[in-house]
């Protein structure tokens, strides 16, 4: 596991353009598993994936209803496991299709479900910063940096810090 990169953003407007560059850099297979209190901004970096992926219109987060698809570049496949009791009850949702299929899949509450994922996925955690409008952002990749499929990203996040 390669150390994890720290990021504070300073609003909701850099959080959504942190996830913009990601969706710009996303390719078919990612799997991006997000993690954080209620509020911490986990839909807004969603929100900001969707547009880097040129996905047209609002998303919200699909807490109600689960999962839900976004047509862009790529198809968004977007999962809300808050609901979820067992890595079990989440798997029976038929995640394999999203996980293992076509487009990118951002998972927000992964840490409901841990077992189920691929090794190589991209955790991001959302954490509350010292106001109301800060998040601390911490990125790790599920694997070694060197195997993984998020090298770019990475590398990318490594040489601008935290001006995306």
């Amino acid at each position: 596991m390669t150390r994890p990169i720290y990021i504070k953003s300073p609003n909701a407007e850099f959080t959504q353009e942190l996830g913009k560059a990601i969706g710009e850099i996303a390719s078919a297979g990612d799997v991006i598993l997000l993690t954080g209190e209620l509020g911490s901004g986990k839909t807004c970096l969603t929100q900001g994936i969707a547009l880097g992926l040129g996905v047209e219109g609002y998303v919200r987060s699909p807490t109600f209803v689960l999962m839900t698809r976004h047509h862009g570049r790529l198809t968004l496949h977007h999962v809300d496991l808050y609901r979820m009791g067992s890595s079990a009850e989440a798997w029976d949702l038929g995640l394999d299709e999203q996980l293992f299929g076509e487009g990118i899949c951002v998972i927000e509450w992964a840490d409901r479900a841990v077992d189920i994922f691929p090794e190589d996925c991209l955790w991001i955690d959302l954490d509350y910063g010292s106001d109301s409008d800060i998040r601390q952002i911490t990125i790790e990749p599920g694997v070694a940096a060197e195997k993984s499929r998020f090298q770019s990203l990475l590398r990318l996040l490594a040489e601008n810090g935290p001006s995306i």
